[in-house]
Order: structure tokens, then C-alpha cells, then sequence
């Protein structure tokens, strides 16, 4: 077992930095759901689905995967949910024989359009709770944490930690 240092302060849920961030992530997630799932009848998930579609315009899910740091679980599921939904179409890859490319349907493209005018509202509402100046730095802070987990992640031999249990 590895050796733990013992340190005599009590812990502080609140004030420990990967705890602040999934707070703050999980709000902000619960309040794009409400909205989307409200007006577009799509998850987060489906959502982030079609927002890297839509970026790209014909991709497979395992690039999905890659771009949106979600599982394949999670990305099949909302992938099927938007298929069965007529909001995604798949056709067979011509450089992957086994795999398949996910690009939005027609009805897709306009619930993405509306979806991404929704989204920068909501962008610009939740901006508005910060000074001037403090965006960029969030920003910048956020990239360099990022990477800096990346680099850690990669150095313990990267891939993927198992999924907790979803609720």
C-alpha cells in the first residue's frame, strides 16, 4: 500500500479543487439539460453528440469518444437515441470497413442550429456572473489544468479509468 501523509487539518470538501469543479460542472450541466432536454428533447449526451457531428460533419463515434472525453457507452447510447430520433443518420465508413460515420440528418442540422443559438444564450447569461477579465483567465486556467491533468494521466499510463455507476 502506498504511504499516505497524515495532515492534522480536517478536510474540507468544499474548498478541495476537483470537488469545486465537478460542482460547478454539474450545475451548469443540469441547467443546458433542463433547457435542452425542455425545447429539444435531447440529453447532454445526445448533445454533445451532435455538437461534434455538427463540427464535423461525417465522424465515427470513436472520434466522438476522443473529442468529447465521453465513454463508448455513453456515446452508443446517445448516438442511438439520436438515430432512433431521426436526428443522426450513419452510413458505413469507406476508410473503416467495420466502422460506421455519424452526420446529422437534415432534421438534425436544424435542431443543431437551434440548439448552438440556445447554447451561446446560455453561454452569455452564465458569463455574465463574472467580472470583466475573469472569463479569459477561467479560461486559460482551465486549459492549462487540463493539460496538466493530461500530462499526469499520460505519465500513470493514461486510458481510461472505469466509469462509476451511473444513478
Amino acid at each position: 500500500m502506498a504511504s499516505v501523509d497524515v495532515i492534522e487539518e480536517p478536510f474540507l470538501l468544499e474548498g478541495f479543487l476537483p470537488y469545486q469543479l465537478s460542482v460547478a460542472a454539474n450545475r451548469i450541466s443540469r441547467l443546458f439539460a433542463r433547457r435542452y432536454s425542455r425545447e429539444f428533447g435531447v440529453s447532454i449526451a445526445e448533445w454533445r453528440v451532435m455538437a461534434v457531428v455538427g463540427r464535423f460533419g461525417a465522424i465515427t463515434a470513436s472520434a466522438v469518444c476522443e473529442r468529447t472525453e465521453m465513454d463508448k457507452v455513453k456515446v452508443s447510447r446517445a448516438a442511438s437515441g439520436l438515430l432512433a430520433a431521426g436526428l443522426l443518420e450513419q452510413a458505413p465508413d469507406p476508410a473503416d470497413g467495420r466502422a460506421r460515420l455519424l452526420r446529422l440528418s437534415p432534421r438534425g442540422e436544424e435542431v443543431h442550429r437551434a440548439i448552438v443559438a440556445r447554447a451561446r444564450r446560455l453561454a452569455g447569461e452564465l458569463e455574465g456572473g463574472l467580472e470583466p477579465g475573469e472569463l479569459a483567465a477561467l479560461q486559460g486556467a482551465l486549459a492549462r489544468l487540463s493539460a496538466h491533468a493530461r500530462r499526469m494521466d499520460d505519465a500513470e499510463g493514461g486510458g481510461e479509468a472505469p466509469a462509476p455507476p451511473e444513478p
